[in-house]
């Protein structure tokens, strides 16, 4: 997943010639977009190898600043958080009915949009970050811990002049620890996140 970053980094060095602003007819991204982020989830899939590490979703919301360069490339700083939900989680041989541990994200991507000019604009997406496991001591997750993490993804951004909507896909991968807790971080850990966010163009 880490040698995609240097791709987009390709990919923005290419295209960072591309027109001002002030010369797209088409309604787009402004040089400073922020992303409210009002409903989403996250899915952490089991791990491989360790019996007490459940699958398990919480609920996603929080926002975003990116600031562009021009229409097509941008840096994005992007923080939610992740509320624990209640559901059925499988820990070793047991079925447990519990909320999963709360979660702070925080990242810094690299967003390159397609180049086209109309309003609905595709991007890809990547970065890297940390994610917080608060702590759930029905989990045996007895403290907070801080994990490593990178992201890639996509999604569809539509803007309206200044206001926009934005629907976003991650990939996400937390690296691992010897000293994290048994439920997660022992190994390295895989998760999805999507998210429906809403747009402010600002300094267009």
């Amino acid at each position: 997943m880490t040698r995609l970053i240097p791709l987009f980094l390709t990919v923005a060095t290419v295209i960072s010639a591309t027109p001002v602003f002030a010369q797209e007819a088409a309604p787009g991204p402004g040089k400073v977009v922020i992303t409210f982020i009002p409903a989403g989830a996250t899915f952490f899939t089991e791990a491989k190898d360790n019996p007490r590490g459940a699958s398990f979703g919480n609920y996603q919301l929080g926002g975003s600043v990116t600031a562009n360069f021009n229409r097509y490339v941008g840096v994005e700083g992007e923080v939610s958080g992740g509320i624990g939900i209640s559901q059925e989680m499988q820990v070793g041989g047991f079925t447990l009915d519990d909320k999963s541990p709360d979660q702070l994200n925080y990242s810094a991507n690299l967003v390159v949009s397609a180049p086209n000019r109309t309003s609905v604009v595709p991007y890809l997406t990547g970065g890297v970050g940390g994610l917080t496991l608060f702590e759930r001591p029905s989990l045996a997750v007895n403290d907070a811990d801080t994990f490593v993490t990178g992201n890639v993804g996509g999604g569809l951004a539509w803007y309206a002049g200044r206001w926009g909507l934005r629907a976003d896909y991650r990939f996400i991968a937390v690296q691992s620890k010897d000293e994290a807790p048994a439920f997660f971080g022992t190994e390295e850990r895989y998760g999805h996140r999507v998210y429906a966010g809403v747009l402010l163009n600002v300094g267009r």
